[in-house]
């Protein structure tokens, strides 16, 4: 049975090393829904969601993920 998730992708802000900011955060995918079979697969569905151009900032994102 497919359940329904909503989902956002945010970009952590980028700290020097004396924890000044860098470049600020953002939010990469605003909140979405989607059906799937559970959280993970709704977690996979949202990485997919990201843009190829924030791809290699993967250290700095956070995919959050939330039944609906």
């Amino acid at each position: 049975m497919l359940k329904l998730f909503e989902y956002a992708v945010i970009l952590q802000p980028k700290l020097d090393k004396d924890g000044g900011e860098v470049e600020a955060g953002a939010v990469i995918v605003p909140p979405s829904t989607v059906l799937a079979e559970d959280q993970a697969k709704a977690t996979l569905l949202a990485g997919r969601a990201i843009p190829e151009k924030e791809i290699s900032k993967l250290d700095r994102l956070t995919v959050a993920v939330r039944p609906f």
